[in-house]
């Protein structure tokens, strides 16, 4: 990866992790590529020291208890140094010993930051949902390349634009009730989805072509037509 870039992933169960190589003095040859074995995340969570640690995840504050080190994972990063970030949740007892086990080439930043960073994933996987399914950047039908570079960008400058709209001008404290209203199954939501924001956009410029620059009250006729229009725009 280009320098200044890390990943962080989810570590298989099942991954074989080795301690990093240490020269012997004196021992001629080949140098060692990878240390003693270390085991599975389940055999590093048994041997492992726990801390505990604060982490702001999922829009809450969390008490929880962490162990990492620095190893190999040698059949997917070879020599490459990783940290293995365990997580698990305090008081409990898994039977792996572990609730979430991360990888990350990042062998810096804090563990807390590090777990806080893959819950956000969360959003960012929301926001690609949101563009192809409502924003329609899954519906694009490219060719060329330049096509294919610009297509995507856009659809997700337009979303970013309609969040800024709405933030600024078209919230309302009734959108999530209505849409409680009309969606009886969300009993728990408070807080507009990205679809409450991009129908109340559309509602906006409806209104604004049917009754723009006009100031008298609408007649039968055209709210009428702007409540058809509304209901088309929320299909």
């Amino acid at each position: 990866m280009p320098a200044g870039i890390t990943l962080t992933s989810r570590l298989r169960v099942n991954a074989v992790l080795h301690a990093i190589a240490t020269p012997t003095p004196g021992r001629g040859g080949r140098p060692r590529r990878i240390g003693p074995r270390l085991g599975t995340p389940a055999d590093l969570a048994a041997t492992l020291t726990w801390t505990q640690a604060t982490v702001r995840r999922y829009g809450r504050t969390d008490q929880v208890l962490v162990a990492e080190l620095t190893c190999l994972w040698y059949g997917t990063y070879r020599s490459r140094a990783i940290r293995v970030v365990l997580v698990r949740e305090s008081g409990t007892r898994p039977k792996a010993g572990y609730h979430l086990a991360l990888i990350t080439t990042d062998l810096h930043t804090p563990a807390d930051l590090i777990v806080a960073r893959y819950a956000a994933r969360w959003s960012i996987e929301v926001a690609f949902e949101d563009a192809k399914q409502i924003t329609g950047v899954g519906e694009a039908r490219n060719r060329t390349a330049s096509a294919v570079a610009r297509t995507v960008p856009f659809g997700l400058i337009t979303q970013s634009i309609v969040v800024l709209w709405y933030t600024h001008h078209g919230h309302s404290t009734d959108i999530a009730a209505d849409r409680r209203a009309q969606a009886p199954w969300y009993r728990d939501k408070t807080q507009p989805a990205y679809l409450d924001m991009i129908v109340e956009l559309r509602r906006t410029l409806i209104a604004a072509r049917f009754r723009g620059g006009k100031h008298a009250s609408p007649t039968p006729k055209e709210t009428l037509e702007v409540q058809l229009a509304w209901a088309e725009a929320a299909a």
